[in-house]
């Protein structure tokens, strides 16, 4: 399995893409979340990964950065799938709360050609805390992460041999997640800024946290691989090196902080 970095930025980025990154794994892929735009067709493009393969796509939750590039997905599976150009069926995956929205946007925005494959052969897919799904052939736990903001689901996926990955969202770790967490071979987690830049980008006035929160963290639950996302673009040059010194003051596992288009083997 492989995890392709579409974005690696938060909400207000300009130098890269905002957070979102295909699983991928014997030709089958996962979307999780679209960025703000359709600019996620051409990192895509740019990823050689082709849209009409992903046939598993999850939202963690509604805030524009996350929710508007799946749009462009849905438009681009439903015109296809009208013009007989994509074959088999797909499933967008979300909590209650992000279906609805989905559903009611694809109903005002699309034309009804385009929406009649909705139910039939594109699947909206409600999913509760604690449910258990089976994409790329494994199983997949999504959970509630608790958010202080919009209503936001995590996952949590076996990798085999008793290990697995588990996306944190957009959020800092919250202790009702500590059974996703805890001895996670691969923990995804944001991090807003570097703790040294708090002061200046003010992570913590806006549900984020630092580098340092994201590693000391990690080191507690005795994460093995640690990802870093959903960063400032400020330092954007040299954020590989910005964060990752100060990120190995406080964790002692492996600590990646990809570029926009990255690929990193699990």
């Amino acid at each position: 399995m492989k995890i392709t970095m579409l974005g690696t930025g938060n909400a207000v980025v300009t130098e890269c893409y905002n957070t979102c990154f295909v699983l991928s794994e014997n030709n089958h892929h996962f979307l999780v979340d679209g960025g703000g735009g359709n600019t996620l067709l051409r990192q895509l493009k740019r990823a050689e990964i082709p849209w009409k393969e992903i046939k598993d796509i999850f939202v963690t939750h509604k805030h524009i950065d996350h929710l508007l590039g799946i749009i462009w997905m849905l438009r681009m599976i439903c015109q296809n799938m009208n013009r007989g150009n994509y074959t088999g069926e797909a499933n967008i995956y979300g909590h209650g709360e992000v279906i609805s929205l989905l559903t009611d946007m694809a109903e005002k925005l699309l034309e009804e050609k385009e929406t009649r494959f909705i139910g039939s052969r594109l699947h909206f897919v409600a999913v509760q805390d604690k449910e258990e799904r089976m994409i790329l052939n494994r199983k997949i736990t999504f959970f509630d992460i608790h958010s202080t903001k919009a209503k936001q689901f995590g996952f949590s996926i076996e990798l085999g041999n008793g290990e697995k990955l588990t996306c944190c969202g957009d959020e800092p770790y919250n202790e009702n997640e500590r059974q996703y967490v805890e001895n996670s071979k691969w923990l995804l987690h944001e991090a807003f800024c570097l703790f040294s830049q708090a002061d200046i980008f003010s992570p913590y006035q806006k549900h984020h946290s630092t580098v340092k929160d994201a590693c000391q963290l990690a080191d507690k639950m005795n994460v093995k691989n640690l990802l870093l996302y959903h960063t400032e673009d400020r330092n954007i040059q040299n954020r590989k090196a910005l964060y990752t010194a100060e990120g190995k003051q406080y964790y002692h596992g492996n600590l990646y902080i990809p570029d926009d288009l990255e690929v990193i083997e699990l």
